[in-house]
Order: C-alpha cells, then sequence, then structure tokens
C-alpha cells in the first residue's frame, strides 16, 4: 500500500496539508514526498513492493504533469514496452510509472484500458487542472472534499481529510473526475451479455480465470504471506499460489484462545499444502483494546466490518512485527460474487442477481475496506485475487439461475471448479462460516457482553437517539457509532448504513448481520 493526498487550490498552507496527509504515514512508510504543482500540492508516501530503487519514488512527472498512485498496474512490463516504441523512457521498475505516458498517449480513455488496482491523482500541467481516478471494485482507497476556500482534497483515507473539509465522500469506484464531473468508465455490476455456458465450460473457466487472477497478483520484489482461515476462499488461494510458486508458501490465521473454530480447519489446509503456517491467538482483552483503533482504522461503524476487521487487524499487525512480509493475499470478493450463506433465501434468481450486483457495487464500502484498512494499517499491501477484473466480469455474467443455491450447497460452481487435489475434500465441500465469527464466537459474544456493560437500557435509548442517520439499534451499534463520531465527527454519511442481510426476503428479517442468526446455518460454524 502507499498514501496519496492532492490538494488543488490556493488556500490550503502546506503544513495544513502535512498534518492532513501524515496521518496515513503508516500506508507508506518508507519514503515521503509533497511537491507544488503551481496550482496545489501533491502528496506521496511510499510503501516500496515493485521497483524498489530510489527512481520509482513519486509523485512522478512528464513535462509538466504530475501524478500520485496508490496502485497494481497488472502487465505492465508489456505496457512500458510498447511505450517505449513510441519514444517514451523510464528511469525505474515501479509499475505505476506508466501512467503519466499512457496518459498522454490516450487521455481519460486510459482508464478502460487499465487491468489494475489503482487510486491516483494526476495534475495536467498544460490545463492547470487536476484529475482523480480509482479502480472499478474500488480495491484502493480514495475520499474527497472541499476546503473552506473551494478547493479540491483528494486522499487515500477520511483520517487525511477531517478537520480540512466540512463533508468527506468516498470516491465512487469505476469512475474519474475530470475538473469538473464525476464520469463513469466502468461498472462491474452491469451485465452485457448474459453468459450461457455450460456447467462444464463455467467451472472451467473459473478456474482458469480465477488462476490467472492469483498468477499475476503473485508479482512482487518484497515477501509475499497468505492470510488462511481455513474457509473455501482463501484455501483455494493458498492452493493456487503454492501450485504456481512451486515452494511452501507463509500462511497466517488467528484464532480466540478458547473456541478459534477455524484455527484447526487451517491447519489441515497448511498441512495439506505444505505451507510453513503461522497461528496468532488472542485474548478477550486484545480484541476490546484492539477495537477502538480499528475503528479508526476502518472509518466506520458498520457492525459486521468491525467484528470481522479486529481479528484480521491483530493478525496482520503479528505479521508486521514479526516478519519481513510485505504483500499480503486475502480470499475477499468470493461471497459477493457466489453468493453469502442468506442469499440461499433469494426468491428468485433475478433476485440473486440484483443483490450480487448491489453487494459489488458496495464492496468498496465494507469487505474491500476492511481488507485494506486492516493491512495498510500494519505497513502490509493487500492483493485480491477474487476481484480480479476478468474474473469478476465473467463470474457477474454467469447465468443466475446456476449461481444460485440449487445444488444443496452454496457456492456450488467454485467448489466445483476447483474438485481434484486442490484441497481435501472436507475444506472443499465444507459450509461457509463467518469470519467474524469463525475467529471465535467467543469474540462477538464478548463484544455484545461489553456493549451491555457499558450502557443501561435508558442510556442505550437516549444514546441512540442523538442520531437521526443510520440511528444504531443494539448496544454493540451504539458503542461503534460513538468510537466512530469521536473520530469522525458528523462525517456519518460516508457510510451508506449498515450491512445487512436482504430484510425482503423471507428468512432474512434478522436483528444481527452474523449468518449465526440464520436458520440455515446449522453446522457451518463448527
Amino acid at each position: 500500500m502507499c498514501s496519496i493526498m492532492g490538494y488543488c487550490g490556493a488556500g490550503l498552507p502546506l503544513a495544513r496539508f502535512r498534518e492532513g496527509f501524515d496521518r496515513t504515514k503508516s500506508r507508506g512508510p518508507d519514503d515521503t514526498r509533497v511537491i507544488d504543482t503551481g496550482k496545489g500540492w501533491l502528496g506521496f508516501h511510499r510503501l516500496a513492493i515493485m521497483g524498489l530503487q530510489p527512481e520509482g519514488m513519486q509523485p512522478f512527472s512528464l513535462g509538466g504533469d504530475y501524478l500520485v498512485c496508490n496502485g497494481e498496474i497488472y502487465g505492465f512490463r508489456k505496457i512500458r514496452a510498447g511505450l517505449e516504441k513510441k519514444g517514451y523512457s523510464f528511469l525505474s521498475e515501479s509499475d505505476c510509472e506508466v501512467l503519466l505516458p499512457l496518459y498522454r498517449e490516450y487521455g481519460t480513455e486510459m482508464f478502460r484500458m487499465l487491468d489494475a488496482e489503482f487510486a491516483l491523482i494526476l495534475y495536467n500541467g498544460k490545463t492547470g487542472r487536476y484529475l482523480a481516478a480509482r479502480d472499478p471494485i474500488g480495491i484502493r482507497p480514495l475520499f474527497y472534499g472541499r476546503t473552506e476556500d473551494g478547493g479540491m482534497l483528494f486522499a487515500s483515507e477520511a483520517k487525511n481529510l477531517a478537520g480540512l473539509c466540512g463533508k468527506i465522500y468516498p470516491f465512487p469506484p469505476g469512475h474519474y473526475f475530470d475538473g469538473e464531473k464525476f464520469v463513469c468508465y466502468r461498472d462491474m455490476g452491469k451485465v452485457e451479455n448474459v453468459c450461457r455456458d455450460s456447467l462444464d465450460e463455467i467451472c472451467r473457466n473459473i478456474r482458469e480465470k480465477l488462476t490467472a487472477g492469483i498468477e499475476k497478483r503473485l508479482d512482487s520484489d518484497v515477501p509475499l504471506g497468505f492470510l488462511l482461515s481455513g474457509g473455501l476462499d482463501s484455501s483455494l488461494v493458498c492452493s493456487v499460489s503454492a501450485r504456481l510458486l512451486g515452494r511452501p508458501i507463509d500462511t497466517f490465521a488467528v484464532g480466540m484462545d478458547t473456541d478459534a473454530i477455524d484455527l484447526k480447519y487451517a491447519r489441515q489446509v497448511a498441512d495439506y499444502l505444505g505451507c510453513r503456517h503461522h497461528e496468532v491467538i488472542i485474548t478477550r482483552d486484545d480484541v476490546l483494546e484492539a477495537l477502538p483503533t480499528v475503528v479508526q482504522a476502518l472509518g466506520t461503524y458498520d457492525i459486521t466490518t468491525i467484528r470481522a476487521s479486529i481479528g484480521m487487524y491483530l493478525v496482520c499487525r503479528a505479521i508486521h512485527r514479526d516478519t519481513d512480509i510485505r504483500v499480503l493475499l486475502t480470499g475477499e470478493v468470493s461471497d459477493e460474487l457466489f453468493g453469502y450463506k442468506y442469499t440461499d433465501f433469494a426468491p428468485s434468481a433475478r433476485a440473486f442477481q440484483e443483490e450480487s450486483q448491489k453487494r459489488v457495487r458496495e464492496l468498496y464500502l465494507y469487505d474491500v475496506l476492511r481488507a485494506d484498512r486492516c493491512i495498510s494499517v500494519n505497513s502490509l499491501e493487500a492483493r485480491v485475487p477474487f476481484g480480479d477484473l476478468d474474473f469478476v466480469e465473467y463470474v457477474m455474467s454467469i447465468d443466475p439461475e446456476k449461481k444460485r443455491n440449487v445444488y444443496g450447497k452454496g457456492k456450488y460452481l467454485l467448489r466445483r471448479a476447483f474438485q481434484g487435489d486442490y484441497l481435501p475434500e472436507s475444506i472443499l465441500m465444507r459450509e461457509k462460516a463467518a469470519f467474524s465469527d469463525a475467529v471465535g464466537h467467543s469474540m462477538v459474544d464478548d463484544l455484545k457482553a461489553y456493549a451491555e456493560e457499558r450502557y443501561t437500557d435508558a442510556e442505550f435509548e437516549a444514546g441512540r437517539r442523538r442520531y437521526e442517520y443510520a440511528r444504531p439499534f443494539t448496544k454493540e451499534s451504539l458503542l461503534y457509532r460513538e468510537l466512530f463520531e469521536a473520530f469522525y465527527p458528523g462525517q456519518a454519511e460516508m457510510v451508506p448504513g449498515f450491512w445487512m442481510p436482504n430484510p425482503d426476503w423471507e428468512g432474512c428479517r434478522v436483528s444481527d448481520p452474523s449468518a449465526r442468526v440464520l436458520a440455515n446455518y446449522g453446522d457451518s460454524g463448527k
């Protein structure tokens, strides 16, 4: 990860810009540079991943243009070779150095061309205007707001802008801002043509496209690690990666000291694959102590996001502290494509597809946000193979009648695609356990109990009524909202609401986001 920030205006002093920018130094601890473009400021905190030499430091410049980018540009070597034939020269092995020449050649059309996860800010020296853009899924974060003088501020995280902007907004994925308006260049939820491939063809394509998405994310100039929960998604990422690399990989699992449900499954996967496996055991005190730090890092009050982030934050903290690993591959984005436990209740194929579209478009607000913040706050980089653009586009196009659970097994297509010797059958066919609960049911129970101890019923009722927008509905949600407001006062509308199963579906009208409360959870968490 890296951190970027840009200001277009004349009224924000450099000292105040730096104050806000340095709040995300952990995203890029290796080097820092801020430049004066003549029309404002551009800043870059570097975490060196590709092209480790000093020449890879940003902002990059070309003529009078400047650019900062937090991203991974896949296939950049082929792009660079093509640009060199056009007369461009390059000083580093950084993948992001190709972006300014691409902009010179193609303008904003370049965004449709990129196979990348990125957030960037570009200053056009000819027009004196700033351009900002974000990848189609929103894997890399970007926020924006206006300063008192009317200038535009863009930054990697909301905490960069707190106190500098009246209102802070998440930058929409798949859009660029051209200085006047937001333009959508790619909508990953939109399906142009429904795929009518046979079941065998679908599973072959899923396997081949996911494998390709994993392979390109193994390209790194620093050591790689893998988060392994023991569930289907992270286990597949580890299995395919171990095959492609042809060597033991480093896997990391986290669990509570009392009922770490998934540790045993993660251990089974690691043993099967021959991994160098590491376990991080956490306690109730660890969870409660980390809670304020996690809420500040996330910039959300969403219940399920916070629950699922605590274990991830603590395992990433241990990785940063105890190893030289700087890149982590994770299993996020699979649920949005293939279904959650609650999507078993979808009343029709159309309803399943509409829910999937909604969840994919909101990834940047929930699961992807969680992975980015928990990993980046510990000076690591997240890579998300299930978020590969070609893979997502294909899975979204599959006939939803084939994706919904008509097989008696959730995520059947993904499981069938990797039948064979990728994983033990018991892991491949194991039902999903929600990550926040699978760290240990006691973790969520401890959080609920802590909130119960903190508020009387009267205090809860008075506290929740202070908030008109996204009003807390449990003591636990009030606890999270009050922590959020301490760090981001008046910015609740950054979050569109609580992540919950679709309440319009029979069987999904629940008062807690955990899959544990669903009738079909069964033995998932055992």
